[in-house]
């Protein structure tokens, strides 16, 4: 198989209706456009030839035909959004969708000429609150940080030849595995120009351990067969076991002579899931997790290395799994998982309420997404679709004051809209979801499909899936934390979203904070570059407490790190009874403006990290949270726990608990056992709460070379 990259500079120039038809043939002389990179997006063009577009890119192309008897395909491994593509004025087909590659066949028209035109016009149209019409994430989210429109060939565009049978699409799934066998389900769609008989040959490791021959017509032809490997190497999640992954090869041939042939590189492991619990070959694990947002908003930015980093960054906070947000990730992403064992829940880019017309799509790119990323050992589950109910609008929660009763009340009012809201059908969340989930389905029967995140429990099932919980921000004081998750236990399943952002250090987000005399400032571009309102922070940080913007951006970062600490404290403490898992939001920031991250654009690590980092420890101690109000002479009684995620228990552990109030000095011991993979009840801290001034009380753990320390404070008013 030969191939041409055609990556390099092309030309440019905006759509223009009065030249559109000359734009496309190879009688324009298009040496005075703008010359561009490709690959790239329009964001990346200085000066901007176009914010929304649409755009026309040009380029020449010199190379011999095919030989005699081959094939020649023009393949673009990923075009934002829509495109029409024309070779020599001859128009050859459109494209749909962000992250799949397209391809077209060539063959007889570059045979007509030595050199040859190819144009491709592009358009990504900004998608409006409300109701989407392209599949794009996070990646154009109206809702939260301000991006860039993401449009352009933002990847690779190559010629390849081929014999008379293409493999058009290679599906890999590993079926089942245990130490004695392991199936591999396989699947190809090969495109022939005849009706012949191919011979299909698969090798594992370079050796072959299928071969079969079949008779495929002109045309697409659907082939699918099943792979049987005893004694397999399994592939393990880290710290579980090794990551070992294998090379599987399909090379079709006809008449003895290579037609075409497609890699896989694969790992041989089993998934399971009871309800939201999830075991890998057999081994039932508690997901401590992260979302993983776009290593930049600009996809094509991302640099192999950063992304590496972040991946790495995931691993030494202590994480078993990212899930990849709103969003379909360059490859490096999921190679990078499978070297380093790291789980990964992958989100189809439905997000927020989308139109009726992407119904099509939605199904056919949400089968592509498993043919692109299907073989992937990381890959632990699909899920259809991002929060795909309409949001109330802010009004109902603006300004609203968290303490009193008052804002009790305006509390209550907005959660008991957001239940109803879930409950009443919408063509988004009825409709919409189950087909993309069954389309899912019938092309991998091996892991997974949500349909829906972030939605409350509905009918007629009432069960719905996993939870965006924002409490410790939007969703009252972190101190509900217990009492929530006691009254509804089912919200706390596997809780995906949740934290509190931090006020981000970027240049532009600074000068908004600045423009006038603290603590008034440009609030409303504040929103629109961060995604978050002022409204937000006044029940946690309220900017009006702090002397400065630096005093105030010190205290959102102060508060994002206590919110999660204790959030990913509490799931622990209920591993299994009923948590399966969490993902902090988030693990990374994909533009200069957004503060959810614990590592933000540039790869710096907020407080937060270290945050998270201790949290996720492989054992750790943990503390009932203290009332929120803590009375003098009143009696506390809280709880230690110890959350383990090792295989084995541990033994002689030792629990050195300290009181300290103003007066007074109290000291409690406790010893035993922790128990492998689940929290421990350790015993009650009882004490009498001072009648003023502070009271701190902190449990410090060792068992052998393990140790962790938790410490609670409050004032006594």
């Amino acid at each position: 198989m030969s191939s041409w990259s055609l990556d390099g500079v092309w030309n440019a120039a905006e759509v223009r209706d009065e030249h559109r038809s000359n734009a496309i043939g190879p009688q324009l002389d298009h040496a005075e456009w703008r010359e561009v990179h490709v690959p790239g997006h329009w964001a990346d063009i200085e000066p901007s030839l176009t914010t929304d577009g649409p755009l026309t890119y040009r380029t020449t192309v010199s190379t011999p035909s095919a030989d005699e008897g081959r094939r020649r395909f023009l393949t673009f491994d990923g075009i934002a959004y829509h495109a029409d593509v024309w070779l020599d004025g001859a128009y050859l087909g459109d494209t749909e969708g962000y992250f799949a590659p397209h391809t077209f066949d060539v063959t007889d028209l570059w045979r007509l000429s030595p050199d040859h035109v190819i144009a491709v016009e592009v358009h990504c149209p900004p998608t409006e609150p409300g109701s989407r019409r392209t599949i794009t994430g996070v990646l154009q989210d109206p809702s939260g940080p301000l991006t860039p429109n993401p449009g352009g060939i933002w990847q690779s565009v190559h010629l390849i030849d081929t014999g008379p049978v293409r493999i058009d699409a290679l599906r890999v799934l590993c079926q089942d595995a245990t130490v004695e066998r392991a199936h591999l389900k396989m699947y190809a769609r090969l495109d022939s120009d005849r009706s012949c008989a191919a011979d299909v040959q698969t090798l594992v490791d370079g050796t072959v351990v299928a071969e079969h021959r079949i008779t495929v017509a002109a045309g697409h032809n659907d082939v699918s067969w099943r792979i049987d490997l005893p004694r397999p190497a399994l592939w393990w999640p880290r710290d579980l076991g090794d990551q070992h992954l294998v090379n599987v090869d399909v090379v079709v041939s006809i008449n003895g002579h290579p037609s075409d042939t497609t890699h896989r590189r694969t790992g041989l492991r089993e998934v399971a899931w009871d309800d939201w619990t999830c075991s890998i070959n057999g081994e039932r694990m508690f997901l401590k997790g992260a979302n993983l947002m776009p290593v930049d908003a600009l996809l094509g930015r991302a640099s192999d290395e950063h992304m590496r980093q972040l991946m790495e960054d995931a691993v030494e906070l202590g994480l078993d799994m990212l899930r990849v947000h709103g969003h379909i990730a360059p490859t490096t992403i999921y190679d990078t998982a499978d070297e380093l064992g790291l789980l990964l829940m992958q989100d189809f880019p439905l997000q927020g309420v989308q139109r009726r017309q992407v119904r099509p799509a939605a199904i056919r790119q949400a089968q592509q997404m498993v043919d692109l990323l299907g073989h992937h050992p990381s890959v632990i589950s699909w899920w259809a679709h991002d929060e795909p109910v309409a949001k109330p609008a802010d009004g109902s929660v603006d300004q609203r004051q968290t303490l009193g009763l008052a804002g009790r009340a305006r509390e209550l009012a907005t959660r008991v809209q957001r239940a109803v809201r879930d409950q009443a059908p919408t063509w988004n969340r009825s409709v919409l979801d189950p087909l993309v989930r069954r389309a899912i389905e019938d092309v991998d029967p091996t892991r997974r499909c949500v349909p829906h995140s972030g939605v409350l429990p509905h009918l007629p099932l009432l069960d719905g899936t996993d939870a965006h919980l924002y409490i410790g921000w939007t969703d009252g004081p972190i101190s509900l934390l217990p009492r929530e998750s006691a009254r509804f236990p089912r919200l706390f399943r596997f809780v995906s979203e949740f934290g509190a952002p931090a006020a981000p250090r970027s240049p532009q987000t600074m000068a908004t904070l600045q423009e006038h005399h603290w603590p008034d400032a440009d609030w409303e571009r504040f929103a629109e570059l961060t995604g978050t309102e002022r409204w937000q922070y006044e029940q946690s940080t309220p900017p009006h407490l702090f002397l400065d913007d630096a005093a105030w951006i010190d205290a959102t970062e102060q508060h994002q790190s206590d919110v999660i600490t204790a959030w990913v404290s509490h799931l622990r403490r209920i591993a299994y009874r009923p948590t399966g898992g969490f993902c902090v939001r988030a693990l990374n920031d994909h533009t200069a403006d957004s503060g959810w991250g614990v590592i933000d654009l540039h790869g710096n690590r907020r407080p937060a990290f270290e945050a998270l980092k201790a949290a996720c420890q492989p054992v750790v101690v943990t503390i009932d949270p203290l009332p929120e109000t803590t009375l003098p002479g009143s009696r506390l009684s809280l709880a230690v726990h110890a959350s383990s995620d090792l295989r084995d228990d541990l033994d002689d552990a030792i629990v050195d608990i300290t009181i300290t109030k103003t007066d007074s000095t109290q000291t409690q011991r406790f010893t035993g056992t922790i128990d492998a993979n689940t929290a421990t009840y350790i015993g009650s801290i009882n004490t009498i709460a001072p009648q003023a001034g502070d009271i701190t009380i902190s449990a410090v753990l060792n068992a052998g070379r393990l140790s962790s320390s938790a410490t609670i404070q409050t004032t006594v008013a």
